[in-house]
């Protein structure tokens, strides 16, 4: 168990110094993406528009950008740097020691999630420039953050397993996460959608994330947040289960 322990925590730590060594890469572009997203549409755009149930454009659109940026920079993290372990073959080493499969994937998991929620907290800090923060329902805020960095984290570590080349690592965020992120009520609330499209835009994934997360935040939604917290959680479990059965196979991983 001591073994294990530390096996874990050295993955932990090589991680998480690893995006903290390079954070102008990893940290500093999200905090200046979002300070434009608040510039733009929360003060030139949002001033020109209605307050949306009790609440300024502004304090609106803060837990989607702030979830926008947990979910994103969680998957670009694991998805990067496991891919970028099984590129160098140092993954294939961890695979033939006696460290359970297991550890590897918490190591990495975690580090992401960690990446995650930093860059959502620095989203926070950087809104309180620009307008009166709510936390409603602070359980809620923290254990979704917590919950859908591990689950976009687990996407990115079974995105490196499955690419083949550093191309394939941006075909997912490009062309799957950023759609479902900017048609998931981040920008927009879902009741103004006619209604078939709100009907379609509840089996968006992301929508319930988000909007589970504004709860916690606003304590206002668009969806049943039960529904949303289940969907996450369900998420969650399947894809640590799909990531350990590729590491315990080793699929795509040895060459």
């Amino acid at each position: 168990m001591n073994k294990n322990w530390i096996a874990f925590q050295t993955i932990l730590i090589k991680e998480v110094t690893r995006f903290m060594r390079i954070w102008t890469q990893t940290l500093l572009p999200p905090a200046i993406t979002m300070t434009l997203y608040f510039i733009i549409f929360g003060k030139l755009i949002g001033s020109q528009i209605r307050d949306i149930n009790g609440y300024t454009y502004m304090q609106y659109i803060v837990p989607g950008l702030t979830m926008m940026s947990i979910m994103t920079n969680a998957y670009a993290n694991t998805s990067s740097s496991f891919f970028g372990a099984k590129f160098s073959k140092s993954i294939e080493e961890m695979l033939v020691s006696s460290m359970p499969s297991y550890i590897i994937l918490l190591g990495y998991m975690i580090s992401g999630s960690l990446r995650g929620i930093l860059s959502g907290f620095i989203v926070i800090l950087i809104a309180l420039f620009f307008t009166r923060l709510h936390f409603v329902h602070i359980g809620m805020i923290v254990v979704m953050a917590i919950l859908s960095s591990m689950l976009f984290s687990l996407g990115g570590i079974i995105n490196g397993i499955f690419a083949k080349k550093f191309d394939d690592i941006s075909f997912i965020p490009t062309f799957v996460l950023t759609p479902l992120t900017y048609l998931g009520g981040i920008f927009y609330s879902v009741s103004q959608l006619p209604p078939f499209w709100r009907k379609i835009s509840t089996f968006n994934p992301v929508l319930n994330i988000v909007d589970t997360f504004k709860y916690g935040m606003l304590g206002i939604t668009d969806i049943n947040v039960y529904f949303g917290f289940s969907l996450t959680l369900a998420l969650f479990i399947i894809l640590f289960v799909w990531s350990l059965i590729l590491l315990r196979r080793g699929t795509g991983l040895r060459t």
